[in-house]
């Protein structure tokens, strides 16, 4: 082949590809200019910080649709008997959720007295009525039925909710993928035994102590799980972060939704997705 057709070949490869000679470009692909147009600001005029609020928080909507899309595969790839897939996935949303935790902070450059300037324009709406925030939260395993009592009036959202809080969670696919492989454990009761744990507690803990005792053995269950807890804790993690940005602008005004606002935040701060995985930490020894 001459240097001469060789360069024509590439050329054609380039036009191919989109390399200057098709429509698709960067900005049509992402549709840039289509996002540019969705930061509608309620002030009139603009208020100088409403497209940071707004875009802060289309940001964490965009972000939980990839965490919900990314959740979906690894409840794929447990029920596929593949926990080494499932990890990989999780340690993507793990990276997500970092981002998500650092992110919050970025509101802590507008001045209490700058959101004023149009928070009131907010009424009703409130982070509260996240339905992707929620649909983590439930495939999680965090299942308050009142919380979709708040979407009633929402027939598409209230549907992918309903969904969400009727399928297994992730902890529930992650326990039928373990008695798979011969882990005994039982469900739990729903009940407490003299202000002490779930009388089945006990039992799946110590079960649930092999990946532990015996970490080269199950070390893709093991890893799976650390996974599973890592996401636990940045949930943990990001309502802390979030409660404290909100009080530090706010302080202990109620929400623009009608919630409690900082004080609905603290309430829950003690709430945990995999309580077995971190109550076992008081079971392991030498």
């Amino acid at each position: 082949m001459t240097s001469e057709s060789s360069g024509k070949s590439k050329e054609g490869s380039n036009s191919e590809y989109g390399a200057g000679h098709t429509s698709l470009s960067y900005n049509s692909y992402l549709m840039v200019d289509q996002l540019k147009e969705l930061q509608v600001c309620k002030s009139d005029p603009a208020h100088h910080d409403e497209p940071l609020f707004i875009i802060i928080h289309q940001t964490y909507e965009l972000w939980f649709k990839l965490i919900l899309h990314e959740l979906d595969t690894v409840v794929s790839m447990m029920r596929a008997n593949n926990p080494r897939r499932a990890t990989f996935y999780m340690r993507r949303i793990v990276q997500i959720m970092r981002v998500l935790v650092n992110q919050i902070h970025i509101l802590e450059t507008m001045s209490p007295k700058d959101f004023l300037g149009f928070r009131n324009l907010l009424n009703p709406a409130s982070g509260f009525q996240s339905s992707q925030f929620r649909e983590v939260e439930f495939m999680a395993g965090l299942r308050e039925p009142r919380m979709l009592e708040h979407f009633a009036k929402d027939e598409a959202s209230f549907k992918m909710l309903q969904r969400r809080f009727d399928d297994p969670s992730l902890g529930d696919v992650f326990y039928e993928l373990l008695r798979t492989h011969g882990f005994t454990l039982p469900p739990s009761t729903g009940t407490e035994s003299g202000g002490g744990p779930d009388p089945n507690q006990v039992a799946r803990i110590n079960e649930l102590k092999k990946l532990y005792d015996e970490p080269d053995k199950y070390l893709d269950f093991h890893d799976l799980a650390e996974r599973l807890l890592d996401l636990d804790e940045l949930i943990l993690l990001w309502r802390t972060h979030h409660v404290t940005v909100v009080e530090r602008i706010i302080g202990f005004k109620p929400g623009t939704g009608g919630s409690e606002g900082v004080g609905y935040l603290r309430s829950t701060l003690n709430k945990k997705c995999f309580p077995d995985l971190w109550q076992l930490r008081t079971y392991l020894t030498l």
